[in-house]
């Protein structure tokens, strides 16, 4: 292969670019991110899964590859797409560097193409299929309209259930694992919680006869309403009454378990500078966001829940707080690294409510 590459959209257009990172052709769903650091947790994000990230910010890898910032055990993500990348990282955390990383992983990198142009076409057409190729002549078309991610949460779940005790031990939590950031065991276990991972296809007999003090639904990749074995265990377990706190994909697939339905977006939400209103105070807070889909607002049923949180730029559903059930949930990030870190406070809240339930069980 030449040092050229393409990337070659569904719409037709093509831009050019340099290969870094591995050398190979993949296609992917093309999604936009705006963060201006935090590169490291979006490569190894399972929420992207399947898809080809390419960053608004214009330089990127500045600061190398840190592993102990790592929010799972290797990038998720199909391929890389950035302006430009740093070749001589400068931070005293620092490994190695992102050309390398890729290329340990087998993860292509495409740099040198108008990122802020591709973005623009993104937000005009929506998420578009692409394919990175040093071959712009080959007839990419029937593969890029076929192509679909396929059982992304099933890819990226725990295939072993596993624990992480805290060092206090003071509550027990099952963390349901739809495509887990690492983030949030770290979130749990600074609070005192000793954190059990269950796989995403766990029963809810399973979760119930753990008898946990809380039940933690994490993020995770593609369409929500494809987990319909999750959605109907979900069912079950929320009869149970323990504390559930869900993020992101779990906080969808909540939504749908209580009846409620979910739409894809048209580009998505990705990046470090999403606002959030909190409904019942009319507080502003900065979060961090990675979604293509989203609670449709207009099927919350509000004898059920009330919308706890919405979204500053396009008033859609971003956090949910249930009536009659011990259950709240948000589509942001709380956990997030590098930031914002706003909203970690809604982790003190399920810690509330395990200390109110276990006191209630006593």
């Amino acid at each position: 292969m030449t040092d050229q590459a393409y990337l070659i959209l569904e719409n037709g257009d093509i831009l050019t670019g340099k290969w870094f990172g591995a050398k190979k052709d993949i296609i992917g769903e093309v999604v936009f991110t705006t963060g201006m650091t935090g590169y490291v947790e979006t490569l190894t994000d399972p929420s992207y899964f399947g898809q080809i990230i390419v960053q608004t910010f214009p330089l990127i890898g500045n600061y190398g590859i840190i592993s102990e910032d790592f929010e799972s055990n290797s990038i998720k993500a199909s391929a890389y797409i950035v302006k430009d990348w740093c070749q001589e990282p400068s931070n005293f955390r620092s490994e190695e560097s992102l050309d390398f990383f890729l290329k340990r992983q087998n993860i292509p990198g495409l740099y040198g193409i108008d990122t802020r142009a591709l973005t623009k076409t993104i937000r005009e057409y929506g998420t578009l299929r692409g394919v990175i190729t040093d071959n712009k002549d080959f007839d990419w078309n029937s593969s890029l309209k076929q192509y679909i991610i396929k059982n992304p949460v099933a890819s990226v779940s725990t295939k072993i259930k596993y624990e992480e005790k805290s060092e206090h031990g003071i509550y027990k939590v099952a963390l349901i694992d739809f495509g887990l950031k690492d983030n949030i065991k770290r979130e749990l276990i600074s609070r005192g919680c000793d954190v059990t991972v269950f796989n995403h296809d766990v029963s809810a007999k399973e979760i119930i006869e753990f008898a946990p003090n809380g039940i933690m639904l994490s993020n995770g990749p593609g369409d929500p309403e494809d987990n319909v074995e999750v959605i109907e265990m979900l069912k079950e377990v929320i009869k149970a009454n323990i504390p559930i706190f869900g993020i992101c994909l779990g906080h969808q697939l909540l939504a749908l378990a209580y009846g409620f339905h979910t739409m894809k977006l048209k580009y998505g939400h990705r990046g470090a500078n999403q606002p959030v209103k909190n409904t019942a105070t009319g507080k502003v807070f900065i979060s961090s966001q990675n979604h293509g889909y989203a609670v449709d607002s207009a099927t919350i049923d509000k004898e059920v829940a009330n919308e706890s949180y919405i979204n500053i730029n396009d008033g859609t559903c971003e956090g949910i707080h249930y009536k009659d059930h011990p259950v709240f949930s948000v589509q942001f990030h709380p956990e997030a690294c590098c930031g914002p870190k706003d909203t970690r406070f809604l982790f003190d809240q399920l810690i509330s409510l395990m200390e109110e339930y276990k006191n209630a069980i006593k």
